[in-house]
């Protein structure tokens, strides 16, 4: 109490919320043929979550190709451009890690990450990747960012952003938030979900200076009538809220993640990833495993 006029605990949001539940089923089916995947994930100068990542799928079944990106010289920039278009070509799933690349520079999080993938070479094989050998793209909170910055969320594409586009900026509270909530599935649509329910609620690890999902009244119909919010900050009743410190950024509509309009491509920010055995031993004995890890391998097997 003796700073919270400094540093406050919670912060005031504005909107309405109400859970949101689209049952429809999955939007997209995987192919007959199976295959163990291969899962790309490209680590920027600033990204530190892509071994906890790479865990994850590997444990889930999958294999993983971690690649860092060089910056240094316009010869690196160069040669990482031909090698993520080749890796990709080469991969099932791309998997972008949280972090802060670039140190959340120039002008906001995820833009270095996104002005490399809209090269049209790796713009392409990204295309090809989900839409020609029925791929599959997810991103974690800074990656989550850079998936929404590319336009692959929500419109699932490499695009170009306008003024109207749905997009992540600054926490209400106005600093970075490092804490545990609660979130409820709200959608079947993805198959990154199939392993869980709507309704379900879980905990998941959140760290994110930037995690405010904002869209105007038209954008977020449609991502409800769609099935594309895919989960939603909860409160201790399992509730959708936008009550602070439950919704800990101010997020419309307490969105924590969305997905394509067909659920190949999910973002959330939350770390799913930052779970497992003998960690979180100090929060509340809840279920962290949204089984999304498992669920993306097993759309391939």
């Amino acid at each position: 109490s003796t700073f919270a006029g400094v540093y406050p605990m919670t912060a005031a949001a504005d909107g309405a919320v109400e859970n949101v539940a689209y049952t429809a089923g999955a939007g997209v089916k995987r192919k007959k043929s199976k295959v163990q995947p291969t899962v790309f994930i490209p680590v920027f100068p600033g990204t530190n979550c892509e071994y906890d990542t790479a865990r994850k799928f590997i444990d889930a079944g999958a294999k993983t190709d971690i690649f860092v990106i060089k910056n240094r010289t316009p010869a690196d920039i160069e040669q990482a451009v031909e090698e993520i278009a080749k890796r990709i070509a080469n991969s099932q799933i791309i998997a972008f890690p949280g972090g802060f690349s670039g140190g959340d520079e120039p002008d906001g999080s995820g833009k270095f990450i996104a002005a490399t993938f809209k090269n049209p070479r790796i713009a392409d094989a990204i295309h090809a990747l989900l839409y020609k050998r029925g791929g599959l793209a997810l991103g974690i909170c800074n990656g989550f960012q850079a998936l929404v910055k590319l336009g692959l969320l929500p419109y699932g594409e490499v695009r170009d952003m306008t003024d109207r586009s749905p997009t992540l900026t600054f926490n209400n509270i106005g600093r970075h938030v490092s804490t545990v909530v609660k979130v409820r599935v709200a959608s079947n649509l993805s198959p990154w979900l199939s392993g869980c329910k709507v309704g379900d609620v879980y905990n998941v690890a959140v760290s994110h200076g930037e995690g405010k999902f904002i869209a105007d009244d038209e954008n977020l119909q449609k991502l409800i009538t769609q099935g594309q919010i895919a989960t939603q900050y909860a409160d201790m009743d399992g509730n959708a809220t936008m009550l602070s410190p439950f919704n800990p950024n101010g997020s419309v509509y307490g969105i924590e993640g969305i997905t394509g309009a067909d659920g190949r491509i999910f973002g959330k920010m939350g770390h799913s990833e930052r779970s497992g055995k003998d960690l979180l031993k100090n929060v509340d004995d809840a279920e962290y495993d949204m089984k999304i890890f498992e669920s993306g391998v097993k759309f391939f097997l």
